[in-house]
């Protein structure tokens, strides 16, 4: 299992194309992807679930990955939040 904090940069959050982009992105690996902020924790493969993180710029988010390509998965996922999902920062 790799645990990763992460930070959202991008100035409008995680919004839908983000949540949707972070999907996509974790539906490409078998490993299963948590997301966890203020106590919270919600599966990184429903875009509803990424939703209701209301996660604006600036927010800590906790990456949980586990299963056979875990680390490929955080990477991924790590990399989408440190480019901002390609918005302005």
């Amino acid at each position: 299992m790799i645990e990763r904090e992460i930070t959202i940069r991008n100035k409008a959050g995680l919004h839908t194309r983000p949540a949707s982009m972070l999907v996509r992105t974790a539906s490409q690996f078998e490993s299963d992807v948590f997301l966890r902020r203020d106590g919270y924790e919600i599966n990184g493969k429903s875009v509803i679930g990424v939703m209701t993180l209301a996660a604006g710029q600036g927010s800590t988010l906790t990456l949980v990955v586990e299963g056979e390509d875990e680390e490929a998965a955080a990477d991924a996922i790590s990399d989408l939040f440190e480019d901002g999902f390609g918005e302005e920062m």
